[in-house]
């Protein structure tokens, strides 16, 4: 039966590790059980985290009554570890994709952490609505790392630049094609007595550029505001151009396109 859950998951695909290294994960687990699951940087490995690969040293978690230990491994302890944060994958028992998340951010960079979470919410494997609620359930407990976890979400790691992870991803394609950086999150004239911020515009230029996120809803008023907000812009001599979120991570080679048409064809302001 492990053999068998080896080879191919529910999706059809291969583990991200090696027979030899699936085995030796699993005899460790059996050493240790029971309720143990793999954890931290091992689960981000068998999640297929950005980054991150099935690895020696490996990372396990017990409850925090017991006391086992295994030389040239980490077995964590915890008190929390309810079942919305365990799961199984290739058969073997793992913490889940948020858990894991949240674990990480104990340990990990903002920079290797931005790309985990990054790699986790374009997979689908966690939302930020979820993310945030097992951060808010678990940071009672006192569990480092979760303002730096909250920092990468809001998207203010420096590497990456923007606010969100959709103007990070933008941002990253520009800068992968030789293109300028636009300021991001900038104010250019009023609506109805409100600044009209903008996600993206090239200084020097006309052009605009609105990222509309993975949580967008085009409800009928926000419809009538975006109008208003393009027309406003227009009327005043900017070329705004949009992106949704599908089409930054599905057709990127589009993405970078319609910027550089965009920047070619309009003047310096």
């Amino acid at each position: 039966m492990a053999d068998e859950l080896f080879h191919l998951d529910h999706r059809g695909s291969k583990p991200p590790l090696s027979h030899q290294r699936f085995t030796e994960i699993q005899e460790l687990l059996d050493g240790l059980h029971p309720d143990v699951w793999c954890a931290n940087r091992l689960a981000a490995g068998l999640h297929s985290f950005d980054g991150y690969r099935p690895q020696r040293p490996y990372h396990f978690v017990v409850h925090r009554s017991t006391n086992r230990h295994r030389v040239g491994h980490y077995v964590h302890r915890s008190l929390y570890l309810p079942a919305i944060d365990i799961e199984t994958v290739w058969g073997l028992p793992v913490t889940s994709p948020t858990r894991t998340l949240i674990d990480l951010a104990a340990t990990e960079t903002p920079r290797a952490l931005t790309a985990a979470l990054d790699g986790a919410l374009r997979d689908g494997q966690t939302n930020e609505t979820f993310l945030h609620t097992r951060i808010a359930d678990l940071r009672r407990s006192g569990r480092h790392g979760i303002p730096k976890l909250l920092a990468v979400i809001e998207g203010v790691e420096a590497s990456r630049g923007g606010h969100s992870w959709l103007e990070r991803r933008y941002l990253e394609l520009l800068a992968e094609h030789g293109l300028p950086r636009p300021d991001t999150q900038v104010a250019l004239g009023k609506r109805d007595g409100h600044l009209i911020r903008v996600d993206c515009h090239f200084p020097g230029t006309r052009v605009v550029v609105e990222l509309l996120g993975y949580r967008y809803h085009r409800t009928e008023m926000q419809l009538r505001v975006d109008a208003e907000r393009a027309n406003r812009l227009t009327l005043s001599g900017y070329l705004v151009i949009q992106f949704p979120y599908a089409m930054v991570v599905q057709h990127p080679a589009t993405v970078v396109a319609d910027t550089v048409a965009a920047l070619s064809g309009i003047r310096a302001a």
